[in-house]
């Protein structure tokens, strides 16, 4: 006792007023439990309790709790107790009486190594620090919350536990790093919970969603969930046992699919991830594509963005189910053979209130210059690159999905607004980097880092870039100066050859140098040849409305560009609802116009892909050397005035060559002559014109003799018929 009668234990009354508002400094200096000289002092923060009694949980006594303010501070002291003794909270009030485990009465479940980690950007699994983890902790079950906020005053756990009162459940802040943990005892998976922030000024924040949430609330709600995603169950060893080890020599055909828009459900609901693995998984294996790209399934709040504007990018989105969902579609594709390639968003990201946007109050997240840190296009924030804690986060994200979801690529979006500082800029609204260039070199860095990190043994994954400029070395390992990316779509083959496809095939031979302007560059990246969903949308059309024409031309047409794209060098990518000529632009707020495969010429589409696909996957002349210029020669390449191009493709040692010869007019053409590197017998393995696709049913009886008699510089040389608008390729038979 001191000399004035009061106790040294006690708080002072200006104490117990800003714990009582959720203003105190350091609530976990004062709550919970604290020896003292006389025993354990016991606090409590219990809005609506009229009485409060700490219970040992094993020692054996109690202690009855003084109020100390009319909001539910009380305070007591434990003569008898123990500074680690468990205990329990009893309360009551008028209308019952009920149990609380104090969360005060916790350590910290974060150690020293956390902090360094995250303050020096080396610690690549902070999913499996921060966020929300249920574990057992001091003998406890409950669940752990970190969330990185350097700049607040104060963050506190809300939720329905805790009427979303900021006051309850304030923090321990770890000065050393901006980290803010709580262990809550009471709590497991499902409980929905937010952030409450109070940033340096001292304003209240918008509440904030968890940066690391695993799992959200279905839009328009916006909450983070308690999520595991530790305990998935998998059975795809022998596919990722398989994944090659030089990718560029095997087969990539890629079915994207927008998973809220391939199929709907009765009253346009959406399907469940299970749902959507019993019907797509085996259409898409049955067409014969090996690949399943996914636009971001990361969790965003509004549908019309595609995903493109992601808020949780650690948590696959509510629309479809929860993570265990999600990871069952990943691992059923597996098991069927095809791999899974994931759209992930670091480029940008929407500024709405719940979201990453001045998340402590500060640009913590974003470049605090607007020059650098907005997106006009988007009306978004861009992610500062040069910051450590941040570029970490992002790194981790990519991490988490290839190790826990088993992810086995990445595509990478808008690499090219990353790259340059005055993308979509008007000169004045941009600043030059150091060198007075306008390239960011923190996001160069940035993205080198983590094709670095991917391909450098803590994950396994390829990383495919959306970057339409000239940047060079996309695809060079980052040891040699590139930045590292496995595949780049080629954004320049698909505006050349859609924009000459669109062309009236009278007018088609003034425009031939867009068919072969490609092979200049074709080589100099390792490439995918996309018609993606960004070819389908804004007024542009389907595929299929490109083609000129009435229906016979528009289908013929599009079946010999088909043929042309799977036979030219590159990997390939077909947006949902192209692979049997959708003739509606993709519309996200429904679903694919499956009523079009009741007609013939859809389902001859359909059929063309699927032997396509085959072929290619079978053929490795049309993809081992996809990415080098020895598998390529022209035959015919400037005989633009009856729009034919002709070329051979090749594989490795020992692998039949392939030549492919294309009419882009209706008009049939017999006796045209093409060099061959081999007499012998050519069988005709695809023809785009085949009666079963629905076209005329002209061609080559199934087969050419070459003679050997030189033609385009070739050894030998056949004479073929080419049928109006279609693609052929021969293939030399065996012995010949």
């Amino acid at each position: 006792m001191t000399a004035g009668g009061a106790s040294l234990w006690r708080l002072r009354d200006d104490e117990v007023a800003a714990v009582a508002r959720g203003g105190h400094a350091d609530p976990f200096a004062v709550l919970g439990p604290h020896a003292v000289a006389e025993g354990v002092a016991i606090r409590a923060f219990v809005p609506g309790a009229e009485s409060l009694e700490a219970r040992a949980t094993h020692a054996g006594w109690t202690c009855a709790l003084e109020k100390r303010h009319p909001d539910g501070v009380f305070e007591g002291l434990a003569a008898r107790a123990a500074p680690h003794d468990a205990y329990r909270l009893h309360a009551a009030n008028a209308r019952g009486v009920w149990d609380i485990d104090d969360p005060f009465r916790f350590g910290p479940v974060l150690g020293p190594m956390d902090d360094h980690l995250l303050v020096e950007g080396t610690h690549r699994r902070l999913f499996e620090r921060l966020g929300a983890h249920p574990i057992e902790h001091q003998g406890t079950e409950g669940v752990s919350f970190a969330v990185w906020a350097p700049n607040a005053r104060r963050v506190s756990l809300v939720g329905d536990f805790n009427a979303w009162d900021g006051r309850r459940h304030p923090m321990r802040k770890r000065v050393d790093s901006g980290l803010w943990e709580i262990f809550m005892p009471a709590l497991g998976e499902g409980a929905v919970y937010k952030y409450e922030i109070i940033g340096s000024n001292g304003g209240l924040l918008p509440l904030k969603a968890d940066p690391f949430g695993f799992a959200a609330e279905l839009r328009p709600s916006t909450a983070s969930v308690v999520a595991r995603t530790d305990r998935f169950s998998w059975h795809d060893h022998a596919h990722r046992a398989a994944r090659p080890t030089d990718p560029r020599r095997t087969p990539m055909s890629t079915y994207e699919v927008h998973l809220g828009s391939w199929r709907r459900g009765e009253q346009g609901r959406f399907l469940s991830y299970d749902e959507i693995a019993d019907a797509l998984i085996p259409y898409v294996v049955d067409l014969g594509f090996t690949h399943l790209e996914l636009m971001p399934v990361t969790e965003h709040p509004l549908d019309a963005s595609w995903g493109y504007q992601p808020i949780g990018l650690f948590a696959p989105t509510r629309r479809f189910g929860d993570p265990a969902g999600f990871a069952r579609l990943v691992d059923r594709a597996h098991q069927a053979g095809l791999s899974v390639i994931m759209d992930w968003v670091p480029a940008h990201f929407p500024v709405d209130a719940h979201g990453l946007a001045r998340f402590d109050g500060t640009a913590l997240y974003e470049y605090a210059d607007p020059r650098k840190g907005f997106h006009p296009d988007w009306n978004t924030a861009i992610y500062d690159f040069g910051r450590r804690e941040v570029a970490n986060v992002l790194l981790a994200s990519a991490l988490y999905w290839l190790e826990v979801f088993h992810i086995d690529a990445l595509r990478v979006d808008a690499v090219a607004s990353m790259l340059y500082l005055d993308y979509s800029r008007r000169p004045g609204e941009w600043s030059p980097n150091a060198e007075g260039g306008r390239e960011n070199r923190e996001a160069e860095a940035f993205l080198r880092q983590l094709n670095v990190l991917v391909h450098g043994g803590e994950a396994v994954g390829l990383t495919l870039a959306e970057e339409s400029t000239s940047w060079p070395g996309v695809t060079l390992p980052v040891h040699v100066g590139g930045l590292g990316f496995d595949f780049k779509w080629n954004m320049g083959w698909m505006n050349d050859t859609l924009d000459y496809m669109s062309k009236d095939p009278v007018h088609r031979r003034h425009h031939h140098d867009r068919l072969t302007f490609g092979l200049l560059y074709a080589f100099s990246e390792n490439f995918v040849l996309p018609l993606s969903h960004d070819e389908v949308v804004h007024g542009k059309g389907s595929i299929l409305a490109r083609m000129p024409g009435d229906d016979w031309r528009k289908f013929a047409g599009l079946r010999a560009y088909y043929g042309w794209m799977w036979a030219y060098p590159g990997k390939k990518l077909l947006f949902m609802g192209q692979e049997f000529g959708q003739r509606r632009e993709w519309d996200f707020a429904g679903e694919l116009d499956w009523g079009d495969l009741s007609q013939p010429l859809h389902a001859g589409v359909q059929r063309a892909v699927r032997d396509l696909n085959r072929l290619y996957r079978q053929t490795p002349a049309l993809h081992a050397r996809d990415c080098e210029g020895e598998g390529f020669r022209w035959i015919v390449v400037a005989d633009s005035s009856q729009s034919v191009a002709a070329w051979l493709r090749f594989g490795g040692e020992g692998d039949a060559p392939i030549a492919v010869v294309c009419n882009f007019t209706p008009v049939p053409r017999t006796g045209y002559k093409i060099g061959l590197p081999a007499a012998g017998r050519w069988r005709e393995v695809f023809n785009s014109d085949a009666a079963d696709y629905g076209g005329s049913g002209m061609g080559n009886l199934g087969a050419v003799d070459a003679a050997p008699q030189p033609s385009h510089g070739l050894p030998a040389s056949a004479v073929v018929t080419l049928p109006p608008l279609a693609a052929l390729y021969f293939r030399l038979e065996a012995g010949t």
